[in-house]
């Protein structure tokens, strides 16, 4: 039976190992070896979500977290290089953009490791976001790219990826699988809305992580102030990433709003079913509030999603309070009018399986 290494490290890629790993104990055709890096630690951000999602358990957690971008990005290097020559995999499948899904690109392909990058294509165009230099480096060492969207197909073939022996596939956005797939559940097996005692449509979900917001006092001062003041009209809930609690504490800035701990991801899922709107820095979380008929208040200066803002499901607002107050009021008539259709397949279908498909075929 031919293997497969799977690298993990943050919140995002543990959503989409789940839908994969489960279609590929179904065929049982390939077998997966799944490693943790442990960039993501904390219970609710990393643990919660294998006992949640059935995913099996990792065979090898790293432990590696807490450090500057380097010494994780090298340190993940030197124990997923032992762990590759130790269970020497057919390929290594990689997720995202986190430094997790760096290192282990390049310790794959030192060894001579088939790589397989799975969202592989997205641009921001931003290169200050190490979330761009990983994406970039791990496209061009990849075997396999597998494309969200016809953007990150134009973006491979605009930075000469034709020219490269490098096969590219449209496969959709497997976290469309997940959505659909778990949402059938997550309303028994969370109970975060009547606990947080909400009214469905009356809250606004916010989530704010990006460094760009997080280490920059001015951008994170004008963003909370403007999620203040809609908390006026709505119950503005926010999940707190440990970046931006250790942020809001240091500097002693306290806002009406309502925090909670990070939950896990059917907890994310009725939130993001029930509420009036989202407002986030958070690239997958663009797409999740789509997936669930909800527009999204775009915190950046751009995103790697742009058919959601030019089909007029979000918006960019960067950390402007005024973009941010203003766009929560037209979408609040959009709301009330009902004119926009959600039903558009911008991300595919059945993705995970025509994923597993495309890995077997290069394995």
């Amino acid at each position: 039976m031919k293997k497969i290494v799977t690298i993990l490290g943050a919140r995002p890629q543990f959503v989409k190992a789940a839908v994969l790993s489960r279609i590929i104990t179904l065929h049982n055709e390939i077998e997966e070896i799944i490693v943790h890096t442990g960039q993501h630690y904390d219970t609710n951000m990393s643990a919660v979500f294998f006992d949640e999602m059935e995913i099996p358990k990792p065979k090898y957690n790293l432990a590696i977290n807490g450090l500057n971008h380097g010494a994780m990005t090298g340190q993940m290097l030197e124990k997923i290089e032992n762990v590759l020559l130790k269970e020497k995999p057919n390929a290594v499948v990689i997720y995202g953009d986190t430094n997790s899904t760096i290192a282990g690109a390049l310790a794959a392909k030192k060894l001579d490791i088939k790589v397989i990058h799975i969202e592989a294509g997205l641009r921001s165009f931003n290169m200050k976001m190490p979330e761009e230099i990983n994406r970039i480096l791990t496209d061009r060492i990849s075997d396999l790219l597998l494309c969200p969207t016809d953007t990150a197909i134009e973006n491979l073939y605009n930075e000469g990826f034709k020219n490269l022996d490098i096969k590219i596939v449209k496969s959709g956005d497997i976290m469309k699988d997940a959505v659909q797939y778990y949402g059938q559940t997550s309303a028994q097996k969370s109970n975060i809305i009547k606990r947080l005692n909400l009214n469905p449509n009356e809250f606004v979900l916010a989530t704010i992580h990006r460094q760009e917001n997080t280490d920059n006092l001015t951008n994170l001062k004008t963003i909370f102030e403007a999620l203040e003041h809609i908390s006026t009209k709505k119950t503005v809930v926010l999940p707190l990433h440990p970046r931006t609690k250790h942020v809001l504490e240091k500097n002693d800035l306290n806002y009406d709003i309502t925090t909670i701990d990070p939950v896990g991801y059917f907890d994310m899922l009725e939130l993001l079913k029930n509420c009036n709107l989202v407002i986030s820095d958070s690239g997958g979380l663009q797409k999740e509030a789509f997936f669930n008929k909800k527009y999204c208040i775009i915190v950046r200066e751009e995103t790697e999603w742009i058919e959601l803002v030019r089909n007029n499901f979000a918006k960019i607002v960067g950390s402007d309070g005024v973009k941010i107050k203003t766009a929560f009021d037209n979408f609040q008539i959009q709301i009330r009018d009902n004119n926009t259709d959600f039903s558009k397949n911008l991300y595919g279908n059945e993705v995970g399986e025509t994923i597993h498909n495309e890995i077997k075929k290069i394995v």
